[in-house]
């Protein structure tokens, strides 16, 4: 089953097309991530999914109901969206920022409560960080930031959950940290989680489907082993790779790669 489908798909920026006919399926209940070169689209593709950016013409579906007859309000209640690199107000507490996640589930001005208040205490708690809630955002590390940023998309109380590179700018343990929580929060939750990740190690080891993008258009998908071969990485980013199994995870590992010409 689908939990995302796009159908005949054109995005530009401009008079630049960027993504053409693109007719694209996410699997419900499975954590999917999209791989690709810089400039191929996977970022623009994931923008227009949450309806970031306006599609130039063609159809996206959320549980096979057309985002165009939902309003902001309604599709908030059914996928949260966290954009790469988020900030946040000067000044604000943990705790403050994944208030904000209950704001779809509120009429008008309505102040939280005490089921808001529960979801708020229950997303500091799935993510690991209920001993932070008083403190200020900017004072945590990367990966704390991360997991508060998660907590936020969270305390929405979605089954889909979309990330533009959750793992930039962290160092080796704090993309492992957010990794994990993301795997724990969909095999607990049974949260779709769709994620675009640049690391192809990661993406192969956290992904039940991976999907390869090239200049706008699917250029392979499936298993971690079906997409990372030494073919379809030649094709998405024109390298040499040498593909082995992890004998940790199972999941294939490119140890080392060439360029191409």
């Amino acid at each position: 089953m689908n939990c995302i489908k796009t159908k005949d798909l054109n995005i530009s920026y401009g008079n630049l097309d960027i993504v053409k006919d693109l007719n694209l399926e996410i699997p419900k209940g499975k954590i999917t991530t999209i791989i690709g070169a810089n400039g191929c689209g996977k970022s623009t593709i994931l923008k227009t999914i949450a309806r970031i950016l306006q599609p130039k013409s063609g159809d996206i579906f959320i549980n096979d109901k057309n985002i165009k007859e939902q309003s902001s309000k309604e599709l908030a209640k059914t996928m949260a969206v966290l954009p790469q690199s988020p900030q946040a107000p000067s000044g604000l507490t943990v705790e403050e920022l994944i208030s904000y996640g209950r704001f779809p589930h509120q009429k008008g001005f309505g102040k939280m409560k005490k089921e808001d208040n529960d979801i708020v205490s229950w997303a500091l708690e799935a993510t690991g960080i209920s001993e932070f809630r008083d403190r200020k955002i900017e004072a945590l590390s990367g990966g704390q930031r991360q997991r508060a940023w998660i907590a936020m998309a969270l305390a929405q109380q979605t089954d889909i959950l979309v990330l533009d590179e959750p793992t930039t700018y962290l160092d080796l343990a704090h993309q492992l940290e957010v990794l994990n929580l993301l795997e724990e929060l969909n095999k607990k939750q049974g949260t779709t989680i769709v994620m675009v990740i640049h690391e192809l190690n990661n993406a192969a080891r956290f992904a039940d489907h991976i999907i390869g993008v090239k200049k706008g258009k699917i250029a392979c998908q499936g298993s971690a082993y079906e997409v990372m071969t030494k073919e379809n990485l030649k094709e998405l980013f024109n390298i040499d790779a040498e593909i082995v199994s992890d004998p940790r995870t199972n999941k294939p590992v490119c140890i080392t790669y060439d360029m191409i010409g």
